[in-house]
């Protein structure tokens, strides 16, 4: 490949995936030489057979209009000279050019022996922040012209404009960057690296300059970044309470919303003005919650005093640090400096990734990975392995270059002045408002020391989320299997311990500890397989919880395993304390290679410590707040050891609560039940107040609830008789519905079943239907649903809530089956037994409350603005004709409509209801 080698871009489009059945009705091709477009080649091909009508409705392509087409046979040899001393280019292209080749064979033409690259993998590698390398994703990304997706002359047209794209980007990388991507794109398909390392020899030749913003750190190109200073306006202004006020401050940048306002006041108040800790704010979704609370606590937040904001989701946290608080600073005289703090995993190591590049393993995904990254350091400031967003954290790579902490960095390395959890630590300084998520937060019991700052400030966002995911956090977990794994690994000739061994040649202490300790590994890994054998023959076949009973009737042998094992741990623990000493006299003695080492031992010692505090919990504490778990998978022969503890949620007891003065719980579904203090007394704070701040959506002209007069009896019904009543009642009301439609579900298993039916008789009549885990992520589903005119969303769990189509973009809701948890399913049933043991009812305390919270944020998906308008379908009878109908009600706002109507009218009544 040279400047002025041709580039040919194919696209075919085909009646199916398989080239020995399936045909190719449609070829485009897109001729490129030094970065301008030469020649374009399109054409229909008559394939011979009937295409599917799937096909029909995906590329527009029907049978009539390729009846007249050329047969392939006609224009096998003008495609194969048009190819002919050409570079080979496809959207992934293992299919277009091994289907194009069996085709050219089939016809007696000599299969393609031209070299080919993939832009599939120059997307991921050199477009690291995508979400989705689809075609037509990228193309909107990029604002590149896609008339009509799926036909091949438009996808050749886009695929061309996208490899001209990204081959701009490659000359705008530093020539360090492009120099090591070109020597690890071996693996890459085909002649990809060949085109990588033909751009990387014309950037040599032209010898670009080195970008001001970027520097060179052992030779990786880095992001430059300067830790941001707190600016202090030095005069202190006065909170604007009052209408005017606001008004005056807002300079018509944000308009004056009296819900928000009256948010805004109680906010001030509890932080400023108060004794009290805790305060709940139920506030309805749409109003503009956030700015209703980062606007006054702006007044009173500072680097030594930080506003902590605690919130559910990434989406969320992005939100806040890239859109709200850019505008509330567009005239705030103190400007919110605001930083999202995770855990240190999160982050790039750069030490690290730096021996994964000296070290090379020769697997495509890793070495995919690590191009990517070598790209995201020249844009990245952050370090944040979030920011590529598909990416799987539990790939080896990323358990590789991860950060480990501070304190396994060497100062002797080049990259420890440009760390980024230091960078990280020293904005955190800098800056007025830190933003976590709960599961951050609930962590911060589980910690030896505390990473957040002690406040007088903490606001606790989508506070509904908080005890699950407390409870979540606390229920530490290990597998013996697992362990003895790593374990084995790590005493290996190769493993972590002969290294350590070399490190330590000098330290005698040292030396000893690391001896003891992977004595004591061996002694634990054996115990734990001898107490698996027992457990199995201890357990029955199917049991998964040990009470307190069955503790105390295992045999002899069995308990004094379980001693041995606490024994060891025990010892394990005192042998990491006085390692722990030994490094921190002699911490600036050790290079990168050691620190990454003892970061490796360092993992190896907390696992110690959380087994430890496990065995504790599991062999002594049998109070009924614990729930002991002992789960066995069939694929492997270890056993998992989990502790549960139903009082988790219990906040005075959390290591974080006592270091924040004053705390703000804020959700859209805080009072469901007419008991104001059952959410604080879930967390343990009977005594806060409750304030509801009034919706500004007028719900009753805006939504409708619809339930059917007649419908089979849910929990009479088979499961095969329950999946075939939803299919054939979705599809009487969807079939003529031609607008997006979100279909929530209670189970995974019959949302599958159900997609199995509809899904084929949808695509033929033009309409995909999408299904949470078939066909891609959350984000990618509802990215293409809401792209859709007329889409339909199958989902369970998180689809419930968390998703954001305003307007036209989801106007209907289906609700298969009233959302209560599966009383059976052993971690429910144990909770309710829990509360029982303390005097609660699980069916109003607990079962009841969570069923009306999700149909809260079911009905909460329609209404996001005062312009929005839907109807919420029940296809469960029990909603309006039980006792606990009467009360599941409640989760819908006062004088909203609920109506019964017979199925087949329903379309009917949606549709009129949209259109007035």
């Amino acid at each position: 490949m040279n400047q002025n080698t041709t580039y040919a871009v194919v696209d075919i489009e085909t009646t199916g995936t398989d080239p020995k059945v399936d045909r190719i009705i449609q070829i485009g091709c897109v001729l490129i030489r030094n970065g301008r477009l030469i020649n374009r080649f399109a054409t229909d091909i008559n394939p011979g057979k009937k295409i599917p009508k799937q096909i029909q409705n995906l590329t527009h392509i029907t049978n009539s209009r390729v009846q007249k087409a050329p047969y392939f046979e006609d224009v096998a040899f003008i495609i194969a000279d048009l190819l002919a001393d050409t570079v080979f280019v496809a959207h992934n292209i293992f299919f277009d050019y091994q289907f194009l080749n069996a085709e050219l064979k089939r016809c007696g033409v000599l299969p393609l022996e031209i070299p080919g690259i993939d832009t599939v993998e120059l997307a991921q590698i050199f477009l690291p922040e995508e979400s989705s390398f689809r075609l037509s994703d990228l193309a909107e990304s990029f604002g590149l012209q896609h008339d009509n997706p799926h036909q091949a002359d438009s996808d050749a047209e886009v695929t061309a404009a996208l490899l001209l794209y990204i081959e701009a980007i490659m000359r705008q990388l530093p020539l360090v960057t492009l120099k090591t991507i070109s020597e690890l794109a071996t693996l890459t398909a085909m002649q990809t690296k060949d085109y990588i390392e033909n751009i990387y020899q014309q950037q040599v030749k032209e010898n670009p300059p080195l970008a001001d913003d970027l520097e060179i750190v052992d030779g990786i190109a880095l992001k430059k970044k300067a830790i941001t200073l707190y600016e202090d306006s030095h005069y202190q202004k006065n909170y604007p309470q009052k209408k005017t006020q606001k008004e005056k401050l807002y300079q018509n940048k944000l308009s004056f919303r009296k819900e928000q306002a009256r948010l805004m006041n109680l906010v001030y108040q509890h932080f400023a003005q108060t004794e009290t800790k805790d305060l709940l704010i139920e506030a309805a979704t749409g109003m503009g919650k956030t700015i209703g609370y980062l606007l006054p606590a702006s007044f009173l937040a500072t680097p030594e005093k930080p506003l902590v904001i605690s919130t559910v989701s990434l989406l969320l946290q992005e939100q806040i640090i890239k859109k709200d608080i850019p505008l509330l600073n567009r005239f705030l005289d103190q400007k919110i400096q605001a930083v999202v703090v995770k855990s240190k995993r999160h982050y790039l190591d750069l030490a690290r990734f730096k021996q994964t590049l000296l070290n090379p393993i020769p697997q495509k995904q890793y070495t995919l990975y690590q191009m990517t990254v070598l790209v995201w350091l020249t844009k990245t400031k952050t370090g944040d392995l979030g920011e590529l967003n598909l990416i799987n954290l539990n790939h080896l790579f990323f358990q590789d270059v991860a950060h480990h902490g501070v304190n396994y960095l060497s100062p002797k390395s080049p990259f420890y002045p440009y760390d980024f959890l230091k960078f990280l630590n020293s904005q955190m300084q800098e800056s007025n408002c830190l933003i976590v998520n709960h599961a951050y937060l609930a962590q911060e019991s589980l910690r030896k020391e505390p990473l957040l700052p002690e406040s007088p400030y903490l606001i606790i966002d989508e506070a509904h989320h908080l005890p699950a995911i407390c409870e979540k956090i606390a229920a530490e977990s290990f597998n013996t299997f697992s362990f003895t794994k790593r374990v084995e690994q790590a005493v290996s000739e190769e493993g972590v311990f002969t290294r350590l061994d070399n490190w330590l040649t000098q330290e005698s202490e040292g030396k000893r500890l690391v001896h003891l300790l992977q004595e004591e590994l061996i002694a634990l890994t054996d115990c734990y397989e001898t107490l698996t054998d027992l457990l199995l023959t201890e357990l029955s076949l199917d049991q998964e919880i040990v009470t307190a009973a069955d503790f105390t009737n295992f045999d002899k042998k069995t308990l004094k395993c379980f001693k041995k094992i606490e024994l060891f741990l025990q010892e394990s623990s005192e042998i990491g304390a006085l390692w722990q000493q030994f490094l921190a006299k002699r911490r600036l003695a050790w290079g990168v290679c050691a620190q990454i080492d003892f970061a490796t031992l360092a993992d190896l010692l907390n696992d110690l410590e959380k087994q430890r505090r496990i065995m504790q919990r599991f062999c002594h504490d049998f109070a009924p707040r614990y729930l002991h778990w002992v789960l066995r998978n069939e694929r492997q022969s270890g056993l998992t050891f989990q502790v549960t503890d139903f009082k988790a949620a219990i906040l005075p007891q959390t290591k974080w609560y006592p270091r924040f003065e004053k705390i703000i719980y804020i959700g859209g579904a805080l009072k469901l039940t007419k008991d104001r203090n059952l959410f604080a007394k879930r967390l343990g704070i009977p005594a806060a107040s409750l304030k509801i701040v009034p919706s500004p959506f007028d719900y009753e002209k805006q939504t409708e609830v619809i339930v059917p007069t007649k419908a089979a009896y849910i929990p009479q019904l088979s499961p095969n008789e329950y999946s075939h009543f939803l299919a054939e009642n979705l599809t009487a009301l969807l079939k003529d519905f031609n607008r997006p439609a979100l279909v929530l579900f209670t189970s995974h298993e019959v949302l599958q079943k159900v997609y199995e039916k509809m899904h084929l008789s949808f695509l033929e009549n033009g309409r995909e239907i999408l299904a949470q885990g078939i066909g891609g992520s959350r984000d990618k589903l509802l990215k293409r649903f809401s792209q859709s005119e007329s889409g339909i969303l199958f989902g369970t769990d998180s689809f419930w809530e968390g998703i954001d189509l305003p307007g036209e973009q989801l106007e209907l809701v289906i609700v298969t089956r009233l959302p209560f948890e599966n009383p059976k399913r052993p971690m429910v049933k144990a909770r309710y037994d829990f509360l029982k043991s303390i005097g609660a009812d699980p069916f109003q305390t607990e079962s009841l409350p969570n069923a009306m919270l999700k149909l809260r944020q079911a009905y909460g998906r329609l209404i996001r603005s005062p312009e929005d308008q839907g109807i919420l379908v029940v296809l469960d009878r029990r909603f309006v004709n039980t006792t606990y109908g009467k009360k599941l009600r409640q989760s819908i706002p006062k004088k909203v409509a609920i109506k019964e109507i017979p199925l087949l009218e329903m379309t009917e009544e949606i549709t009129k209801f949209l259109k007035d």
